[in-house]
């Protein structure tokens, strides 16, 4: 009888395999499930409300799950000092409330597949601070595969001024897309300077407790802008959208995404995450009823390409 490579003490190869494929399962699942956030809010735009209230709306339903990571993640661990409560402060303000709300302020004004493709533009900002900062030096591919991307994003760009954002106006889509820029370079700096706290906290503890700070800054933001009766003033569906972006689209993900990177690591993770872009897209042709025209096509291959070479052949 033959023994089994576990009987005669070889280490099994098939808990790894087994560990693998759920990783890149949690990996896609995750990507998708970001990719849903901008599909929501669009249709959240549909029944009048504004960024503002949206994005309070949301990170209030997400407020919990995420005091509850922190919580989590920080058990029996050292208190956090001074200097690392306004690190997080710094970061959560940076990565997730700016970005978030500039992001969700953007998508007023232009279609869901083209945000998509502008922040998947995130790897090559995260270069250029190196580069501002740091003076590291990019590499040709990296050079390379920057340009690529630029180029399809400028594509669709200019596809949106042409017809004039949708409907909304060229000036109207230029400005969306310059918010989500912005979103982009916002959570670009985040990551830039994360690192640090990343090796002293722990990634779960640092995500949970930053996007705590970013959605006690959404609460704020709200109660100072808007009268407390708005809350109660947005149409029902508004409600469910914004408890379905708290939960599926926004806490669900991280923990998926983290629980991938454990299994396959970050640049396998990053590569199954290149679906994100796909998945906008298709859920923005059959859910908004949005266009897909050749020029959208050429440019999410471009930057999904360019993004590849980026990353690929980057390290």
């Amino acid at each position: 009888m033959n023994k089994t490579a576990a009987t005669v003490g070889i280490p099994s190869q098939e808990a790894p395999r087994k560990g693998y494929a759920s990783g890149l399962v949690l990996a896609t699942l995750g990507a998708i499930a970001f990719s849903g956030k901008a599909i929501i809010v669009k249709l959240a735009y549909r029944h009048g409300v504004d960024a503002i209230t949206l994005i309070m709306l949301r990170m209030l339903f997400a407020l919990p799950l995420f005091a509850l990571m922190a919580w989590w993640a920080g058990r029996g661990k050292p208190a956090l000092t001074g200097r690392d409560w306004l690190g997080v402060i710094g970061l959560g303000f940076s990565g997730y409330y700016l970005a978030s709300f500039l992001d969700f302020a953007g998508l007023a004004y232009i279609s869901a597949s083209f945000e998509r493709l502008i922040l998947y533009l995130n790897p090559t900002l995260v270069l250029l601070f190196g580069w501002l900062l740091y003076r590291r030096r990019a590499t040709r591919p990296q050079v390379l595969g920057m340009v690529v991307s630029y180029a399809g994003v400028l594509l669709v760009f200019g596809h949106e001024l042409w017809t004039g954002g949708g409907g909304k106006g060229g000036g109207a889509a230029a400005w969306g897309a310059f918010l989500v820029f912005l979103s982009a370079v916002s959570y670009a700096a985040y990551l830039v300077y994360s690192g640090e706290f990343v090796k002293r906290l722990g990634s779960l503890r640092l995500v949970g407790l930053a996007t705590t700070v970013a959605c006690l800054l959404c609460i704020l933001q709200f109660v100072l802008t808007r009268p407390m009766s708005a809350a109660f003033e947005v149409a029902p569906q508004v409600i469910w959208l914004s408890v379905l972006n708290a939960t599926l689209c926004t806490a669900v993900p991280v923990l998926m995404v983290m629980m991938a990177i454990e299994r396959i690591g970050p640049a396998v993770a990053a590569q199954t995450g290149m679906i994100g872009p796909l998945s906008t897209i298709l859920m923005g042709v059959v859910i908004l009823n949005e266009p897909f025209t050749p020029w959208i096509a050429a440019g999410t291959v471009l930057v999904i390409a360019g993004i590849f070479v980026f990353t690929r052949k980057g390290r």
